[in-house]
């Protein structure tokens, strides 16, 4: 009997060698392991991101510059001040020669009175809302201010006062905020309808655009189509600048649906229509389509035009390329594409696009 037992030691060998035969898989398999620590980097990476963005965006988002204003145009009755001499303030002001002053920002002459649309202003002290009001003027003095139905205004009416200069910070950037409400429905139709007609139901990004422009670009050779979608372009433009690389269009797409997940798509659109570059001013760098408004025609965004606003959009392609005052031609073939767009996406009436494709491009020649 004692020879038919075992040794211990060759029980405890067998017992070793049953227990290799129950290794777990991922202990034999460097590529799983390896894909497992590759997983746990990019989790980590990706919280790093996610920190960066809401750090971003729930602190102050941008560094305005300040600005030196001039002395508001005061005006009351018993002021002393001629026609000629409030008609030259509201130029300095960009305010425009209109019959009947329909909209603000315009103004209309006529011997010893003046009809008046001013801009809403926010001063220190309190807001200045928009209105239309009528000036009556004798020699050199006003004599009456007035509703246009008539009615006498008491107290004072300011106009907003002259930019004279800005004072920039570290970082030579401009921009006149805006929020979403104070935006032409106009403007934000147009800009979905060329740039990101499903930004109202991705998540940040679309695959498949991605991947068509891909493979757009490899049989062209070149960058001839983006697939980027407007969340996208404001992180690119917020967090991560021009560089062509694929590792910069990972960043984007990973931090675009990041941000998506935390901010909702009224928030995203109003972050992007002051963050988008627009152009350069000498050396300042012209963001958001509340300056760029300012910058190209002298006017606030509730007063452009349809084929403004599709200039506006028309230069999101390429603000250098695009340039309306260097290169008026490529400007307008541009504009023109996106009035068409504008027409048959039903944000213009169709019947009128002929009319606006013939307007000029009506840009300031200096800002």
């Amino acid at each position: 009997m004692t020879r038919g037992r075992k040794p211990a030691r060759s029980r405890r060998s067998g017992a070793r060698r049953g227990q290799k035969r129950v290794e777990r898989p991922w202990k034999r398999v460097p590529w799983l392991r390896l894909g497992l620590v590759l997983l746990l980097v990019l989790g980590l990476y990706a919280a790093w991101l996610d920190m960066r963005i809401t750090r971003a965006f729930e602190g102050q988002r941008w560094d305005l510059p300040a600005r030196v204003l001039a002395r508001p145009l005061e005006l009351y009755a018993g002021q002393r001040l001629t026609l000629d001499q409030v008609v030259r303030e509201l130029e300095l002001l960009r305010y425009r020669s209109r019959a009947g002053a329909p909209d603000s920002g315009t103004y209309a002459r006529a011997p010893g009175r003046l009809l008046l649309h001013t801009r809403g202003f926010r001063f220190p002290d309190g807001d200045e809302p928009a209105r239309r009001i009528r000036l009556r003027f004798d020699k050199d003095r006003i004599t009456a201010v007035e509703t246009v139905d008539g009615r006498p205004l008491r107290g004072i009416v300011r106009v907003e006062p002259l930019l004279i200069a800005n004072i920039y910070p570290a970082r030579r950037e401009d921009r006149v905020l805006v929020r979403l409400d104070q935006v032409p429905p106009m403007l934000v139709d147009t800009l979905i309808a060329v740039e990101d007609r499903a930004f109202w139901s991705h998540h940040g990004v679309r695959p498949l655009a991605i991947a068509r422009a891909l493979l757009a670009n490899i049989r062209a050779g070149r960058t001839v189509q983006g697939g980027s979608t407007l969340t996208q372009q404001l992180v690119k433009n917020y967090f991560l600048g021009s560089e062509r690389s694929l590792w910069r269009k990972f960043n984007e797409a990973l931090m675009a649906v990041l941000m998506e997940l935390h901010y909702d798509k009224k928030e995203i659109l109003e972050a992007y229509l002051n963050e988008i570059y627009l152009g350069q001013s000498g050396g300042s760098a012209i963001h958001g389509f509340g300056l760029g408004s300012q910058f190209y025609f002298g006017k606030r965004l509730n007063e452009l035009a349809p084929e403004q606003i599709a200039l506006l959009v028309a230069i999101i392609k390429g603000p250098s390329y695009y340039n309306p005052r260097r290169h008026p031609e490529r400007a307008r073939a541009r504009r023109n594409l996106v009035l068409e767009i504008m027409a048959r996406e039903g944000v213009i009436d169709p019947a009128r696009l002929d009319a606006l494709k013939r307007r000029p491009l009506g840009v300031l020649k200096r800002p």
